[in-house]
């Protein structure tokens, strides 16, 4: 079946279709990214429990590093970063759940269609 011989509602199904493809890369790819920053603040943690209270602490900003206040403060941080990226990383999950439905869902409509329309070239 050519581009010519599709109807106007595939063709947009079969769009859409790859519309929904890019964005559940783009989100699994989010999703990835903020993984990679959760396994980092763990691992900062980790090392944090590590040292004593006395133990200068320093922070990255940008390419500096600061001085901070102690070592409660920088957990206080690391802490809320995580809450922050657990949310966000359950929110892509779900976004990517219901992005996979309706791509299975479109996908089985598309191969529908094609395979009436093949049925139908067949039968000619």
């Amino acid at each position: 079946m050519t581009g010519e011989e599709m109807s106007p509602q595939l063709r947009d199904q079969i769009t859409r279709l790859q519309q929904l493809r890019m964005q559940l890369q783009t989100l699994t790819q989010q999703r990835q990214q903020v993984e990679m920053r959760l396994k980092e603040v763990a691992e900062a943690t980790q090392e944090l429990e590590k040292t004593d209270a006395k133990t200068p602490v320093y922070k990255s900003v940008g390419s500096l590093l600061i001085k901070t206040k102690g070592k409660s403060e920088v957990t206080k941080e690391l802490k809320e970063n995580k809450e922050s990226l657990e949310l966000r990383k359950t929110t892509l999950e779900k976004q990517e759940g219901r992005t996979k439905e309706k791509l299975n869902e479109l996908q089985s409509k598309v191969q529908n269609a094609l395979n009436m329309s093949n049925n139908e070239d067949d039968a000619d």
